[in-house]
C-alpha cells in the first residue's frame, strides 16, 4: 500500500483524527477529557521542535499517527526525547505503516540532533520494537509495568 507521512503541521486536516485516536487509545477509559488531549496536541502545532505529530495518510483517508515529544513516563524524567502514542487504524494494521511511522518518528528526531530517542510500551509490543532496533533497557516500570525502550543514532 502506498501513503505518504506528513507532519501535523504541513496536514492541518488531520488534526481532530489525530487527537481523537489519541484519546480513544490511551485516555478516554481513564476518565480524561477529549478536549485536554486536544489541547496537548495543539503543542505539536507550534513551530519550535519538539513536540512534532507525525501522520500516515493516503491522499485525505487518516491511517495512523506518531509523536516525538520531550517526557512519555513521568517515572523517568531523564530520558527525552520520546517517540509516543504510535496508533495505526485497526484496518490497515500489519502493513508496514506503524514501522514506517516510528522509523520516521525516529530519523526526524535524529536530525534535530539528539543521539538517542526512547519508547516505552507493553511486553505485547516488544518484538515490534526489536525488529526495528530497539533495545530494552528497563521492564516493568510504572503502574502499567512498560518496558522502555532505547534506539541509539547510527545503530
Amino acid at each position: 500500500m502506498s501513503f505518504t507521512i506528513s507532519d501535523l503541521r504541513q496536514q492541518p486536516a488531520f488534526f481532530d483524527a489525530v487527537a481523537d485516536r489519541i484519546w480513544r487509545a490511551w485516555w478516554k477509559e481513564q476518565g480524561v477529557p477529549a478536549d485536554y488531549i486536544a489541547g496537548r496536541l495543539q503543542e505539536n502545532m507550534t513551530p519550535s521542535p519538539i513536540p512534532f505529530a507525525l501522520v500516515a495518510h493516503r491522499g485525505d483517508t487518516f491511517l495512523g499517527t506518531a509523536s516525538v515529544i520531550a517526557s512519555d513516563l513521568e517515572d523517568r524524567p531523564q530520558y527525552s526525547p520520546w517517540v509516543a502514542a504510535v496508533w495505526v487504524d485497526p484496518k490497515y494494521r500489519m502493513q508496514e505503516i506503524g514501522t514506517e511511522l516510528v522509523g520516521r518518528a525516529v530519523s526526524d528526531a535524529f536530525a534535530l540532533n539528539f543521539r538517542r530517542v526512547y519508547l516505552c510500551a507493553q511486553k505485547e509490543r516488544r518484538r515490534f520494537y526489536t525488529r526495528q532496533g530497539w533495545a530494552p533497557i528497563e521492564e516493568n516500570v510504572g503502574e502499567h509495568k512498560l518496558t522502555v525502550f532505547v534506539k541509539l543514532a547510527g545503530s
